[in-house]
């Protein structure tokens, strides 16, 4: 390392966000950049530590620790720290199709293994990873790289999320045709769609959408895999096909009420929201509305949080986010040790806008929903709900048990349910004769990513079920080294 002392040195510090009272006012991304000086001190802080544990991508307790795509962060640290962004970005370009994603929206596993977090603040890996490609893109260092050679193979990849861009990109790269099939009207699946503005602009996801087209890749929009093309053309067109369709099948919420005008699922309404943002500035009216509303998200995730985020900008009246676990601790407990990923309480963007507007964060933990009720037309007016507390069963299973004496009732006129998804959508699958898992995902071994289909392989959420972007990533790339082997009968992917 070119500052072995760097750690002990200086201490972490990552840019200042514009304040959640201004930020709220637009869909801007919020977060600013540290001058180049500070962040070459920042990349200073990754010290030699011998074993990376930031770069090992294990599960550990059931949660990412280290990157799942084994981006090779002490070099890039060490680049950042002598002032070499240039090779930098070739060095993170090697494990990361997209690491201005990444940079933006993964929760960072790799900081949760960082070896100075062990007893200081760790290093800002994911920061410093987005300052590397946003500098290289305003550099002008990222241009275009067609192949040099075609196979003459052709491949079509089902969906256009993170896990289908990384397997067309590699794909591509090696030389085969590769059509990357969507059935929304923009490419980028979740990246487009079901992150806000505020937190992935849409413009640096089409900047690399474009540059993907650049290179020999096929885009085409508005066609649904089994719908407008049927499964046996697609098998028939094409010597390979990859599903990327992800895992978009929502959990539901079987309570009194729920068909109710004015209950939702969460991607509803985000999806709605950002597409009517890109088409009209929201002047259309096509979205789904939070204005003046007292909004309820059940679910206490990200996408939880996407929708505190996105009904504060509408101007909601009050947000309120039910959460049916405990409220996570402030520090790590004995049973989360250093290298897992520390499940200790955070307060994400949304939850911060929320407590500068309101006062107080949106989550209120260990709270189930028993039922909604209406009014005379039909239009959600309440959410009733009750206090639990987590117990053993007989069989030992940790279940929620009803405290009485606990309910409550809050009012609302938006209701959102954010409660994760329960695995892909079932057309195509159905269609080709796809074998699914006991969980309802697309049956195929990680490490071969074929499914008991021949030429059909499958990768990402729709595989492995819901997960982080950078693991989608991971398996894109994956899927398509076996996809490239499948084809040729040997592969130089990674």
């Amino acid at each position: 390392m070119g500052k072995p002392t760097g750690f002990m040195e200086y201490k972490r510090e990552l840019p200042a966000d514009r304040s959640p009272l201004e930020r709220i006012k637009d869909w801007n991304e919020f977060h600013h950049e540290l001058p180049e000086e500070k962040q070459r001190t920042q990349g200073a802080r990754c010290m030699d530590c011998g074993i990376p544990f930031c770069h090992t991508g294990m599960l550990l307790n059931g949660a990412a620790s280290g990157c799942p795509i084994n981006n090779l962060i002490p070099e890039w640290n060490d680049l950042i720290y002598r002032g070499m962004w240039k090779e930098a970005i070739v060095r993170l370009h090697k494990t990361n199709n997209f690491p201005e994603f990444t940079g933006r929206v993964c929760p960072a596993p790799c900081e949760g293994a960082c070896t100075v977090g062990i007893n200081d603040p760790q290093v800002t890996i994911k920061n410093n990873e987005c300052s590397i490609i946003d500098r290289a893109f305003k550099e002008g260092w990222v241009v275009p790289q067609p192949p040099k050679k075609r196979t003459g193979k052709k491949v079509a990849v089902v969906g256009s999320g993170p896990s289908g861009l990384a397997c067309a990109d590699q794909l591509n790269k090696v030389g085969h045709s590769v059509t990357v099939y969507e059935r929304a009207d923009r490419i980028g699946g979740l990246l487009m769609y079901g992150i806000p503005n505020m937190k992935l602009d849409k413009g640096v996801v089409q900047r690399r959408v474009d540059l993907m087209s650049a290179e020999g890749v096929t885009f085409v929009t508005n066609t649904e895999i089994g719908k407008d093309i049927s499964t046996k053309k697609l098998i028939e067109d094409y010597d390979a096909v990859v599903l990327c369709g992800g895992a978009t099948k929502p959990r539901d919420l079987p309570v009194e009420g729920r068909q109710l005008k004015g209950v939702h699922f969460a991607m509803e309404f985000l999806h709605a929201n950002t597409k009517s943002l890109l088409d009209s500035n929201l002047q259309d009216g096509n979205y789904i509305s939070a204005k003046g509303k007292d909004v309820i998200v059940i679910g206490g995730g990200d996408t939880g949080t996407d929708c505190v985020g996105t009904s504060i900008r509408h101007g909601c009246n009050s947000v309120f986010q039910l959460e049916i676990l405990p409220q996570p601790p402030m520090e790590r407990t004995d049973d989360n040790p250093w290298p897992q990923w520390p499940k200790v309480y955070k307060m994400d963007y949304g939850q911060e806008e929320a407590h500068a507007l309101y006062g107080r964060d949106p989550r209120e933990y260990l709270v189930t929903t028993k039922k909604i009720v209406g009014d005379e037309n039909g239009n959600v007016k309440e959410v009733h709900t009750i206090k639990i507390e987590w117990k053993k069963d007989e069989s030992g299973r940790m279940m929620p048990v009803e405290i009485p004496g606990t309910e409550k009732v809050y009012p609302a006129q938006l209701v959102l349910l954010a409660m994760g998804f329960l695995g892909p959508e079932e057309t195509a699958i159905c269609e080709l004769g796809i074998e699914k898992d006991p969980r309802s995902n697309v049956k195929a071994d990680y490490g071969k990513f074929a499914t008991n289909v021949e030429g059909v392989f499958a990768a990402g959420d729709m595989r492995r079920g819901q997960s982080l972007v950078v693991w989608a990533i991971n398996e894109g790339r994956a899927a398509a080294r076996e996809c490239d082997r499948y084809l040729m009968g040997y592969t130089n992917l990674p």
